[in-house]
């Protein structure tokens, strides 16, 4: 198990744990990894650019709330990989079940957008996350991940 870090986590790294690319690579950097607590603190720069501002809603943008999901199930993925010394191309993650969520405040162009997962348990090949999503210190999103390995 990886328990060594160098922070704050780059889009490199990231891109090194995880499979996801742009335009759906949802997680800019890694500020904070605690192996102990499996806890990751990463964050997502929402900037007007973003593809889904496009239709989601032109002249109102806001991010949508299963992409406010995804982020979190990504930056658990980070985790995930980072614990487990890598990732595992043959071994990906899959999001299989959300749970709880709330979506409390908007997430809009301009926002950091803080992702802040635990991992809760860990059976067999799944994993199970608690998140929490910020923007200024203030939650937006909260739920319960569970994502399941297939293969490796």
């Amino acid at each position: 198990m990886s328990q060594d870090v160098t922070l704050p986590m780059d889009i490199r790294r990231i891109r090194e744990l995880l499979p996801h690319r742009y335009p759906f690579l949802l997680v800019d950097r890694v500020v904070e990894l605690d192996p102990e607590a499996r806890r990751i603190l990463a964050y997502k720069n929402v900037t007007g650019n973003e593809g889904f501002f496009q239709g989601h809603f032109p002249e109102t943008p806001v991010m949508p709330g299963v992409l406010v999901i995804e982020a979190m199930a990504q930056a658990g993925g980070i985790l995930t990989n980072h614990l487990r010394g890598g990732y595992d191309r043959e071994a990906t993650s899959y999001l299989v079940k959300v749970d709880a969520a709330k979506f409390s405040r908007m997430v809009v162009p301009g926002d950091r957008l803080e992702l802040d997962v635990e991992i809760r348990r860990v059976i067999r090949k799944m994993t199970f996350y608690a998140g929490v999503a910020r923007v200024d210190g203030k939650e937006v999103a909260c739920a319960e991940i569970l994502c399941a390995e297939s293969g490796g």
